[in-house]
This record gives structure tokens, C-alpha cells and sequence, in this order.
């Protein structure tokens, strides 16, 4: 078993990194080489603007290469509670951004000719427990009246056309939901901006970030300077690098996948019958999806706690546990990759996009960052090209969390609520 990203393993090399030395001045300097940093890159330089882009380390090494591969409408709460708490308005306003998100991704994979297995399949969220099955029931009915006339609600007694497991009580299928290859991705999406005309460096960390007036600042890496008209925060949890605002209102949290060898058609099509996106409705549940080489990744929040190879490992033991559990005729199945990623949730697991003392940002997808920060990343671009974009996560106020200064402290006891609430559910 290989403790790394099976995407990253798979994927082809970025090779648009530039080769001259970081200019003096940008118009927009963007900081961060995942998604909604390269995306943002690519259509600011589309637009003739002159964009510079920083990554710490390799283009495309974190979240953006080590999640979980689903690329689906919806946002991360239940529907209808997420009505209960900002009206169906605001709600569905949310829901249909999700949406414009997929259909960006098709649309990009098919403007830059991006090779990444990309494909609508169907989202099917599934009843972990008899009583989980009312509140999708209620989802359902909400979201066919409001946002998704096509949303199908499955029975407990039809679940096996969907899924080959027991553990089932019923799903909620929306047909909108899709996969890709993250690296592929990634690496396609990186190539694409470079080739437009952005200037991408890696390995440039940021050290100081010092603004001069208005927007412009000075940017400090460490191999060298850069003046920038305008900066775009697009760090993902942002808990390395002097950006105290940010860290003390988004939380790193873990999240663990493992992949299988290659199974083959037979046995996944007993498994996996209709071949979507899947995941459970537990608060510590699981997502899983097939791969173009037919293997199963499989994945979920194993542990409350920080990646690294030891917590990875430990993960993976975990998560192949469930796995069997879920699906006994996966028993013999080896295990080839291991991995995982920090997700950078917020308190209300809902996006942050703006700007704060003259930077701009666009952070905290909270697990569901695959489509939407692609297409926030062509939000923030037009916004900085001050062409009109609407964007549905600029909101007037984002608190601080209280006691929170970027280290995580309270993991484990987040950890053992969320399991009480799931035993109690």
C-alpha cells in the first residue's frame, strides 16, 4: 500500500511552471496553486490581465489533488435545514450556485481539451439508518418543489438497484452529480492557464504580505519580491503562512481515502450497479466512486485529526474495515493507495468569498470545493477585472471562532461529539 494520492500518482507532470525569475510587479498576484487559484489565474489571463500566480509547494499538492474525486451539485448541509436557517431564497440561491459549478467544470474540460474521465453519473446519498430516511424524504419534497424537479427519493426496498450492501435504508439520487480525476485535472487545468498567458511559480512561499494603499502590496516569497495592483487570497485552510486573519475563521480538518486495485467490471457492477458518486448520510460517514481503471476509492472522515503518514496510515486501516463491512464482497480486495487532505471548513460549513483589509478571497468549501472552487475562481476574476459577477458567498460579517488561533485543539472532542450524535440518531 502507497501512503500518497492515487491522483497525484496518475497524473502527468505540470510542466507550464515559469523559468524566469518573479517579476517585480503584477496586476493580480494570486495566491495558491489549487483550483480556485489556477482557475482564477487562467481566466485573468484570459482577459489580458497581467496575473502572477504563488504556490508553496507543487502545483495542485493539496486539497485539490487529495479529495475524494466527486464533482456534485448540492452543498453540504441537508437541504431542508438549510432552509431552516437562511430561507428558501437564500438557500436555493446556494443550490443553483452548486449547479452553475458542475456545469463550469464540464465546460472547461471540453474549452481546454482537459483529459480527465469526466462524466455525469448521478449523486445518491444513502440512509445509513431507517430514521435517516424521513429527513431525505423531506429533502426531497423541498428540493423538487424549489430547486430540483428531477430529484428522485429511492425506497429501502429498491436500494439494491443502486447499491450492493445491506447497510442501505434508502437513498436521495441527484442526477446532476459527477466525477473526474482530480490530477488530471489539475494538471490540464494548470497547463491551460499557463498556456494562457499566467505566469505560475511554485515553490515560492509566501513570508510577509505588507499592503502599500488601496489594494496594492507588497509580496515577500522566499526568492524574492512582488508589487501587486491587486491580491487573491485562494489558500484552502490557510494554516501555514502569515495570514492570522484567515486562520483564526477556517479550520483544518482531515479527511482520509483509500483506493483498491483494479477489480474489474464484474465485481464492481455487483457492488456499484449503477456506477455514481455515493455518500452516506452519517455526520462520520463515507464517500465512495469508481475509478476510470476500475478500482473502488473509497474514503470519510476516519479520524478527527491532522494528516500525516502516521494518522494516514491508521486512517486507511479504518476505512478499509469499513469498507468490507459495507461491501463483504470486496474482503480480498488489496489496497494500493492511501492518503489524506486537510479540508478548510467553517463554523456554518458554507463558503467565504470577498475581501478583507483591500485582499481579496475566496476560502472555506468545507469538503464540497471540487466544483465550486473552479468556478470561484472565475468569479474572483471577473471581479477583479471589475467585470459583473455575482457572488453568493460575499456576506457581511465572518466572525472569528472563538479560542481559535489556527491550531485545531478541539479535533478529538469534535471527533467523539459527532460520534455520539451518530449513535443517538
Amino acid at each position: 500500500m502507497k501512503l500518497e494520492s492515487f491522483w497525484q500518482a496518475t497524473a502527468p507532470a505540470f510542466t507550464g511552471a515559469a523559468r524566469e525569475p518573479l517579476p517585480s510587479h503584477a496586476e493580480v498576484v494570486v495566491i495558491g496553486g489549487g483550483f480556485t487559484g489556477v482557475s482564477a489565474a487562467l481566466n485573468l489571463a484570459r482577459n489580458g490581465i497581467n496575473v502572477v500566480l504563488l504556490e508553496r509547494g507543487d502545483i495542485m499538492s493539496q486539497a485539490s489533488a487529495r479529495n475524494g474525486g466527486h464533482c456534485n451539485t448540492g452543498v453540504a448541509q441537508n437541504f431542508a435545514s438549510l432552509v431552516a436557517s437562511q430561507g428558501v431564497e437564500q438557500a436555493s440561491r446556494f443550490y443553483r450556485a452548486y449547479d452553475n459549478a458542475v456545469s463550469y467544470v464540464e465546460q472547461l474540460t471540453r474549452e481546454e481539451q482537459i483529459d480527465c474521465d469526466f462524466r455525469l453519473c448521478g449523486k445518491i446519498k444513502l440512509a445509513s439508518k431507517a430514521s435517516h430516511f424521513q429527513g431525505l424524504r423531506e429533502a426531497w419534497e423541498l428540493m423538487r418543489r424549489t430547486v430540483d424537479p428531477e430529484i428522485e427519493l429511492i425506497s429501502k426496498d429498491e436500494i439494491h438497484r443502486e447499491v450492493g450492501s445491506n447497510d442501505f435504508h434508502g437513498g436521495l439520487l441527484q442526477k446532476r452529480g459527477g466525477q473526474m480525476h482530480m490530477g488530471k485535472f489539475g494538471a490540464g487545468l494548470a497547463e491551460a492557464a499557463a498556456r494562457n498567458g499566467a505566469k505560475i511559480y511554485p515553490h515560492h512561499a509566501v513570508t510577509q504580505l505588507v499592503r502599500l494603499d488601496g489594494y496594492r502590496h507588497r509580496i515577500h516569497t522566499q526568492q524574492g519580491e512582488i508589487v501587486a495592483d491587486k491580491v487573491l487570497m485562494a489558500t484552502g485552510c490557510s494554516n501555514e503562512g502569515p495570514f492570522p486573519w484567515f486562520q483564526r475563521r477556517i479550520v483544518p480538518v482531515g479527511s482520509f481515502i483509500v483506493v483498491t486495485e483494479v477489480l474489474g467490471d464484474e465485481l464492481l457492477r455487483q457492488v456499484l450497479p449503477q456506477d455514481r458518486t455515493y455518500v452516506t448520510s452519517m455526520n462520520l460517514g463515507n464517500y465512495f466512486r469508481t475509478t476510470a481503471d476500475r478500482r473502488l476509492v473509497f474514503g470519510g472522515r476516519a479520524r478527527f485529526a491532522v494528516s500525516n503518514p502516521g494518522s494516514d496510515s491508521r486512517s486507511g486501516e479504518i476505512l478499509h474495515d469499513a469498507m468490507t463491512t459495507m461491501f463483504p464482497a470486496l474482503a480480498k480486495a488489496r489496497i494500493d493507495y492511501c492518503w489524506g487532505g486537510m479540508v478548510d471548513m467553517t463554523a456554518d460549513r458554507l463558503p467565504r468569498a470577498g475581501e478583507h483589509d483591500g485582499v481579496f478571497y475566496s476560502l472555506g468549501y468545507s469538503g464540497h470545493g471540487t466544483q465550486m472552487s473552479v468556478w470561484m475562481g472565475q468569479v474572483m476574476a471577473d471581479l477583479l477585472a471589475e467585470k459583473r459577477h455575482q457572488n453568493p458567498w460575499q456576506r457581511d460579517a465572518w466572525p472569528a471562532l472563538p479560542g481559535y488561533h489556527g491550531k485545531p485543539w478541539f479535533l478529538p472532542l469534535a471527533g467523539l461529539y459527532y460520534k455520539a450524535k451518530d449513535r443517538l440518531s
